[in-house]
């Protein structure tokens, strides 16, 4: 099953555009700002029961929220909509203007050309061994009966695999914790500003505010000295960094400083925060489903003959992919996103102006029960062949689609099977008695405090 083998759905044009309808419950001020804070995921799930398009106000702004998959889909590869808006501005602040997550057009297309060999299909096996590496010593740090601190561990694992496959970097945990530190102050402030934006008053020195500015400093500086290590080694393996050291700009000449910075903020850190959220809900999953991790364990026992698993036992853990699906179905880590109009246009039966800010979520669309059959449910087995062919296309992109589409696609799950077959090989997991797997809501998903006990099998 891969995902993009689920079936379209299209509808006939519009005979007649028309404004999409403004969405209930907005307040004098905030709008609809403060719904997005207290319940986003709720409000953003009930939004498409007022149509496929509704118009929300976040603080002075308008903003459409897209609902339906289809339209999801024709916004992705629409040209009249490119990567801007709310999330994107706040994105800004952390990955910098010049790096491939937030670029556009002509400077988008050269910087995906530089990146995309280091994630081809024929690349990834060489990352074998260090991913077999990383995901065996993830279960060698555990010891049985013991409370493992989920995010600590997921963050560690996945910045580490990041790290030493794309960077060539031997980075000690200390940075690992830096960087899961950072990032857990850095995304909650950027959602703050996203649906609240209050401008000016994010400069004022109050202690959520010099907390942010802090982590956010920490994490420039901590990929300034992957940069700087690497220049002063001499040495150019060949991997991504060495590809962004000597890459050329449209004229022939080498990217600049701050491209490189860029570049590398938006290689290490989406990918640690995104992959490190999925394995957190799948851990979870693991505990909360007992019946599904036996089925993950006796997988890996078949399909290896009892060896460890190993990057080519991958493609042959069907349950096992298919649970990794079903988990980032009900808790994708990447929930919301934004694009911004260039020109009016439209987006289904519905007129959209240009320099319009849309918004939509992954969450919501992969919950939505017009698309799936008992839609809270975690099964697995709806990603069978037989039963993913009825999905919606669109009603499940979670790697995006069109020139947005994730280019370390094939890397995540290549990284998120290798540590479920390992860890679910080795331990059955439980709650520990101090674990809050609450959602934990900011830019990314997570579990607020996820804390579990392996045990033997």
């Amino acid at each position: 099953m891969t995902v993009e083998s689920v079936q379209p759905q299209t509808s006939d044009a519009p005979a007649q555009l028309r404004e999409p309808p403004l969405a209930g419950g907005a307040v004098p001020v905030f709008g609809h700002g403060l719904r997005l804070v207290r319940d986003p995921l709720d409000f953003m799930s009930r939004l498409r029961d007022h149509g496929d398009i509704v118009r929300l106000r976040l603080g002075p702004k308008t903003v459409y929220a897209v609902t339906a998959p289809e339209l999801t889909g024709a916004l992705a590869l629409s040209p009249d909509f490119k990567i801007d808006g709310p999330v994107w501005e706040s994105l800004v602040g952390l990955l910098g203007k010049e790096g491939v997550a937030t670029a556009n057009g002509p400077v988008h297309r050269r910087q995906r050309r530089t990146i995309q060999p280091a994630f081809r299909m024929d690349a990834i096996p060489a990352y074998g061994p260090i991913m077999e590496e990383e995901a065996h010593a993830l279960t060698e740090r555990w010891r049985p009966g013991e409370t493992v601190d989920c995010t600590s561990e997921s963050f560690r694992v996945a910045v580490r695999m990041a790290a030493r496959c794309l960077l060539r970097g031997e980075f000690m945990d200390e940075r690992a914790e830096r960087l899961s530190t950072d990032l857990a102050t850095v995304f909650r402030g950027m959602y703050r500003r996203m649906v609240v934006p209050l401008g000016p008053l994010y400069r004022l020195p109050f202690p959520a505010n010099r907390e942010f500015n802090r982590a956010l400093a920490d994490l420039h500086l901590l990929v300034d000295e992957i940069v700087a290590e690497r220049r002063a080694s001499g040495q150019k393996p060949d991997d991504l960094l060495t590809a962004l050291l000597e890459a050329k700009d449209d004229n022939g000449e080498p990217i600049g400083e701050q491209e490189i910075h860029d570049q590398v903020v938006a290689i290490i850190t989406p990918g640690a925060e995104t992959i490190a959220s999925t394995i957190m809900w799948l851990l979870q999953a693991l505990a909360e489903h007992p019946e599904h991790a036996e089925k993950v364990r006796a997988e890996v026992e078949s399909v290896t003959g009892g060896r460890p698993v190993g990057f080519e036992h991958v493609r042959s853990l069907r349950h096992t992919n298919n649970l990794i699906l079903e988990a980032i179905r009900l808790r994708p880590a990447v929930w919301i996103l934004t694009r911004r109009a260039t020109a009016d246009t439209a987006l289904g039966d519905y007129r959209i102006p240009a320099g319009a800010d849309i918004i939509y979520s992954p969450y919501a669309i992969q919950r939505d029960p017009r698309s799936y059959d008992r839609h809270l449910d975690f099964d697995p087995d709806r990603w069978l062949p037989e039963r993913a062919k009825v999905v919606p296309k669109y009603a499940m992109s979670p790697f995006s689609v069109g020139n947005r589409k994730c280019p370390s696609d094939h890397f995540s799950m290549a990284q998120l099977s290798l540590i479920t077959a390992a860890v679910t090989a080795r331990y059955r997991f439980e709650p520990a008695a101090d674990s809050n797997d609450a959602v934990r809501v900011g830019i990314t998903l997570r579990p607020d405090d996820l804390r579990l006990r392996p045990l033997p099998w």
